[in-house]
């Protein structure tokens, strides 16, 4: 039997895309989803690129702005959830109001992992998650300004495109030997490097900041290899730390974000999780979690399909992008590997990385070839072995093998 009243806290993609799966299932029961933001929810990719490039940016809404009506959704934005009741199936936001669930979704996403010296600098300290961390910054980074990011990943890396598009001077620390170690494979994340420094982006790879002070203004940062750097600016993004206080609350498993299983269900009937707040318990007992927009929309049709006693979706390779200049770089699969061959030259900005595992292609990475993923996810889904001089071969159509 469907749930009579479902709850959905967070205002961001898994939040709003679990909104669209349930309805679009069939779900025609009481559906309503509280933010604390103060707008619906909208797109983040474009936070660490557009929001901070375009002479007008504007929020990119995850759903259209008459959605919410049309659907009979309830949009409650700006309120606080301050606890869960799970005896009494109840949230109780901070004004005291209760509202009643048979079935709840935590999306409550994440916060950027502080670093106390850093923040004790004051307001020319950034991080990025929101919309008015953006706005902040994009007023911050004037034509001539001075900048130090702290942590190489992806966000760390897209913020050195645009700081440095927008004639700021970059130097990026980052205490790693290769900027995207996480997520990108060694031919990938030395090609990135490349196109930073012909930049003008300082890497600083194999490094941290040891000593940090502030004085007219100016930021004296001195790196472990005393390296001296000064800056008018500082921005961080070295993980997250999960918004899992409600779920924790409330006595749900949770370990930096809220414990669940592959169908996206907590320690908790009726309670489920998904998104940047959801660590998925993995058959051999660790725990995982993709920090991705693919992911979001993947967990909230999950969600969605559990919470309504559905078949799951089927499963498909992980997928996630970055825009840094004028390239747009694809990674599908498995990152993990050390036999990549690689197709076309990316020095002329077109080719294609492929992971080969025990002969079978696992993962890819696509520079400006976003139109082969579809073929890729698809070789990839199936363990196709196709012929590594063909894969390597630009001549060779995708679709023929």
């Amino acid at each position: 039997m469907m749930a009579e009243q479902i709850v959905i806290i967070g205002g961001g993609q898994a939040a709003a895309m679990a909104a669209a799966a349930l309805r679009h299932n069939g779900f025609d029961g009481g559906l309503t989803l509280l933010s604390d933001e103060p707008c619906p929810p909208y797109e983040r990719p474009p936070l660490s690129k557009a929001a901070l490039l375009d002479d007008n940016p504007a929020l990119q809404p995850v759903l259209p702005a008459d959605w919410w009506q049309q659907n009979k959704v309830t949009l409650r934005t700006g309120v606080q959830v301050s606890r869960i009741h799970r005896a009494t199936r109840q949230v109780e936001l901070l004004t005291g109001e209760c509202l009643r669930w048979d079935q709840l979704l935590l999306a409550t996403g994440a916060k950027a992992r502080p670093l106390p010296a850093l923040d004790a600098l004051g307001d020319v300290t950034f991080t990025l998650r929101h919309t008015g961390d953006a706005a902040r910054l994009r007023a911050a980074l004037q034509p001539g300004k001075r900048l130090i990011i702290v942590g190489g990943g992806t966000i760390g890396l897209e913020l050195a495109a645009s700081a440095t598009q927008r004639q700021c001077q970059v130097s990026l620390v980052e205490m790693a030997p290769e900027v995207m170690g996480r997520n990108a494979p060694p031919p990938v994340r030395a090609w990135l490097a490349q196109q930073h420094r012909q930049h003008g982006v300082e890497l600083l790879v194999n490094n941290r900041i040891e000593q940090l002070t502030l004085a007219g203004g100016e930021i004296n940062a001195l790196l472990q290899d005393g390296t001296q750097c000064r800056a008018d600016l500082l921005v961080y993004g070295v993980g997250i730390l999960a918004n899992d206080h409600l779920a924790a609350d409330a006595g749900l498993e949770t370990d930096n974000g809220i414990i669940v299983d592959n169908h996206c269900r907590t320690s908790a009937a009726g309670i489920f999780a998904a998104g940047d707040v959801a660590r998925v318990r993995q058959p051999d007992g660790s725990l995982a979690r993709r920090e991705t927009w693919e992911n979001a929309n993947r967990q909230a049709r999950l969600a969605a399909a559990a919470m309504l006693g559905l078949p799951p979706p089927e499963d498909t390779p992980g997928w996630f992008w970055t825009d840094q200049y004028q390239a747009n770089v694809q990674f599908i699969g498995e990152m993990a590997g050390d036999n990549w061959l690689q197709r076309g030259d990316p020095d002329q900005g077109n080719a294609i990385w492929f992971n080969l595992v025990n002969g079978a292609l696992a993962g890819a990475v696509t520079l400006n070839q976003g139109r082969d993923i579809r073929q890729l996810r698809k070789l990839i889904q199936y363990a196709c072995r196709p012929d590594p001089a063909s894969l390597a071969d630009p001549s060779v159509p995708l679709k023929a093998l």
